[in-house]
């Protein structure tokens, strides 16, 4: 089993703490420039080191949140506990599909220990605050890209997906979703079975625009 890399991260910064101005950070730009999703089938099953799932998370949280709403939290599936979840999707897919053939079933039961660790992010919005929900949604957004920076930078295999599941209301009930709640996806972290292939990407220019003053007339 490969050691942890939290040693090496910094201390969590306290309220009031001055910290490092902006620099440049060559690493993290390189690491920007390259990175690329492995899917949940590319990795392996290992359990993650103690403690970098609590430090991977600790990552994700430090996002751009308008007032602190904290719009969203964590829900955690590692080693029992994804199998035992692996009932929950069959349940309810068969609840759906009650005439799906057993490789079908068997498919939705095994989907959480293709990774040693899957995360349920959810998007938990306080409509009553005076935040825009459409801000908390994106502060939500911003969690589940920066936990895939992170377990990438980690050197982990990181995939986000939605799925079927992630809409379903049995399996949102089964995770003690509340009426205001919505899963934002399921991200997968493993340990990486191959290396990744570069796939097809628009260009930034075209999907840039400059804006200037219209002219009079």
């Amino acid at each position: 089993m490969r050691t942890s890399w939290t040693a090496d991260l910094p201390p969590e910064p306290q309220l009031g703490d001055e910290l490092p101005p902006p620099s440049v950070k060559t690493e993290t730009l390189a690491y920007l420039a390259e990175r690329r999703s492995l899917t949940a089938a590319q990795m392996t099953d290992e359990p993650l080191p103690e403690g970098d799932l609590e430090a991977l998370l600790r990552l994700a949280a430090r996002v751009p949140d308008h007032r602190r709403v904290h719009p969203f939290r964590f829900i955690t599936f590692e080693g029992e506990a994804r199998a035992a979840f692996g009932e929950v999707l069959e349940e309810a897919f068969v609840g759906a599909n009650p005439d799906a053939p057993e490789e079908a079933r068997a498919l939705e039961r095994s989907r959480f220990l293709r990774a040693g660790v899957v995360v349920c992010l959810v998007s938990s919005p306080d409509k009553e605050h005076k935040t825009p929900e459409w801000e908390q949604l994106l502060t939500t957004g911003a969690v589940g890209q920066n936990l895939v920076i992170a377990a990438g930078a980690a050197g982990y295999a990181v995939q986000w997906l939605t799925e079927w599941y992630s809409y379903d209301k049995a399996v949102a009930s089964a995770l003690g979703l509340t009426k205001d709640e919505r899963i934002a996806g399921f991200i997968y972290i493993g340990h990486p079975g191959e290396a990744p292939k570069e796939r097809a990407r628009m260009e930034a220019p075209a999907l840039t625009s400059s804006w200037s003053r219209p002219r009079p007339g």
